[in-house]
C-alpha cells in the first residue's frame, strides 16, 4: 500500500480552531471562516492593487497565502494578540515556533508535491512579493475588524476596545497602503448591514 500523507487531513483541523478564545462572543469564528475571508480580501486589495496602481502581483497566490496564512495554529492554538505581541522576546520566541509549525505541517506531503506548498509559506526575494504579503497581513487586519464590527451590531460590547486598537492598525495600513483605503472607503461601509439593508 502507498504511503499516506497528512497534511490535508491536519489543516482541515482549523475549523475546530476558535479565535477570540478570551473573549465573549455572540458567534464564535473558527480559523476556516477566518481564512476564508481573509482569502477574499488579499485577493481583492491585491486586485485592486494591479488595476489601480500599476502592481503586477499574482492576486491567486494572494488568496492562496491567505487561506494558509494561519494553519500553524492547528499545531500551536490561536496565541491571543496581548500575548503574542507583549515584548520582542515573546514575539521572537512565537516566530520560530511558528517555524517549526510549518516545517512539521510540510513534512506531512510527499517530497515532490512539498516545493508547491513551500512556495506558499516561504517569502519570495521580491519587492512585489513583500508587497502583496504585506496586502495579505492588511486583509488579516480586516478581517478581524470586520468580526469586531459584526460583535458589535449584535450588541456585544466585549470587542469594543479590540475595534479601537484594530481600527488604528487599519488607519496606519491605509497611509500605507493605498489599496486598504480603497477597501475602507469602498466596501468596509457595508460590512454589519442587515440582509434587507444589503438589498437581498
Amino acid at each position: 500500500m502507498d504511503k499516506s500523507y497528512t497534511f490535508f487531513a491536519t489543516i482541515s483541523r482549523m475549523k475546530y480552531i476558535e479565535r477570540w478564545a478570551l473573549m465573549r462572543n455572540s458567534r464564535p469564528e473558527n480559523l476556516s471562516e477566518h481564512s476564508c475571508e481573509v482569502a477574499m480580501i488579499a485577493h481583492l486589495l491585491c486586485s485592486i492593487a494591479n488595476v489601480r496602481y500599476g502592481h503586477n502581483i499574482d492576486a491567486d497566490r494572494a488568496a492562496l497565502i491567505g487561506l494558509y496564512h494561519d494553519t500553524t495554529e492547528i499545531m500551536t492554538g490561536d496565541m491571543p494578540t496581548p500575548v503574542k505581541y507583549f515584548n520582542d522576546d515573546i514575539k521572537n520566541a512565537y516566530k520560530q515556533i511558528e517555524e517549526i509549525a510549518e516545517n512539521r505541517l510540510l513534512d506531512r506531503l510527499p517530497d515532490d508535491l512539498r516545493p508547491i506548498y513551500e512556495e506558499i509559506y516561504k517569502k519570495k526575494e521580491s519587492g512585489e512579493d513583500e508587497y502583496m504579503r504585506g496586502l495579505v497581513k492588511a486583509a488579516d487586519k480586516l478581517s478581524a475588524f470586520i468580526k469586531c464590527i459584526e460583535e458589535e451590531r449584535s450588541g456585544n460590547t466585549e470587542f469594543r476596545s479590540a475595534k479601537e486598537s484594530t481600527q488604528k492598525s487599519i488607519n496606519e495600513l491605509a497611509a500605507k497602503y493605498k489599496e486598504v483605503l480603497d477597501f475602507v472607503n469602498e466596501f468596509l461601509p457595508s460590512y454589519g448591514k442587515t440582509l434587507d439593508e444589503l438589498g437581498v
